[in-house]
């Protein structure tokens, strides 16, 4: 494998959305994109469904009583590719202006549909569309939101950078399959995006160390509350204070050239494979008709390395 030799200013965002608006939350995406540029970072990952937000009232209020937010949040959730993805042309916009660029948690819409996804859309600083990433498997609650994604947006894009990124949502980043299936093909960066909600402290860190040892993880997480109150009513469970209080870039410059260093010492894609003993397939029959194009993103994707 080449590895890249160049050293990348990136960033986590650490920041939260204008719940349940699409609008306003683009526009704040594209601040964020310039802002980066300002600071020279080149690199952007966002938290777990950043636009319109990640739907927390699923774990925390009674069924019957989502319905209408569950409407509200599919009519603010986003199309990826066409002429109906109005907020990412935007951003796209936003990414080739400022030469950032990007791997963006959304609630994906299937264009012409209502079926909704829990989705990475990966854009260069170009502004082209390489592709998007759905999430293999919703977890729990979140399966009365989001549909499954396939094996074929299970893929790593390189981006102009020189760069492969490979992306995973939330506890998708425990499907030990899932995680090698990208670390097979070549991935350098590992955006794992995350919401402003854990079940186990500490449990997000440690895992994210954990797979570290094959490539530059990101750990990004995004709080907004206000919004389920005022419109669900009260909820006891729901409480303010013990997160962060200050929006900003969580950013470090890595040196890529490094994790060379680090495969002497275990290539899990290589001599630590052991292939004779172990073998991983990976089924890229899509089972959505689109899927295939948000594989590839809507200029058909660089080559994707395997």
């Amino acid at each position: 494998m080449d590895l890249p030799t160049l050293k990348i200013k990136v960033a986590a965002v650490h920041a939260a959305p204008v719940y349940m608006n699409k609008r306003a939350t683009t526009e704040k995406v594209v601040r964020l994109i310039h802002e980066a540029k300002l600071k020279g970072i080149k690199l952007l990952v966002f938290p777990e469904t950043f636009i319109p937000g990640y739907p927390y009232f699923i774990m925390s209020y009674p069924p019957l009583k989502q319905v209408t937010a569950l409407a509200q949040y599919a009519e603010q959730s986003v199309v990826t590719q066409g002429e109906s993805a109005v907020e990412i042309l935007v951003i796209r916009s936003a990414c080739q202006e400022a030469g950032v660029a990007i791997c963006l948690g959304v609630s994906e819409r299937i264009a012409g549909g209502f079926t909704l996804f829990n989705s990475q859309v990966n854009i260069d600083s170009d502004g082209e569309l390489l592709g998007v990433h759905r999430k293999l498997q919703p977890t729990y609650a979140e399966r009365s939101v989001w549909a499954q994604g396939g094996g074929v947006t299970l893929r790593t894009y390189k981006y102009a950078g020189g760069y492969n990124l490979g992306a995973l949502c939330c506890w998708e980043n425990c499907m030990q399959l899932a995680r090698q299936a990208l670390v097979e093909q070549n991935e350098h960066i590992h955006a794992a995006s995350w919401p402003a909600l854990t079940a186990i402290a500490g449990f997000e860190a440690a895992l994210m160390k954990s797979h570290a040892l094959m490539c530059q993880t990101f750990v990004i997480c995004a709080l907004c509350l206000t919004w389920m109150e005022e419109n669900l009513g009260k909820q006891d469970l729901i409480k303010r204070g013990g997160g962060c209080e200050t929006e900003r870039f969580v950013n470090a410059e890595i040196d890529l050239s490094e994790l060379g260093v680090v495969k002497v010492w275990i290539d899990a894609a290589g001599h630590y494979k052991r292939p004779e003993v172990l073998t991983l397939g990976v089924d890229k029959k899509p089972i959505w008709a689109d899927e295939r194009k948000q594989a590839a993103g809507d200029e058909g994707g660089r080559e994707e390395h395997s």
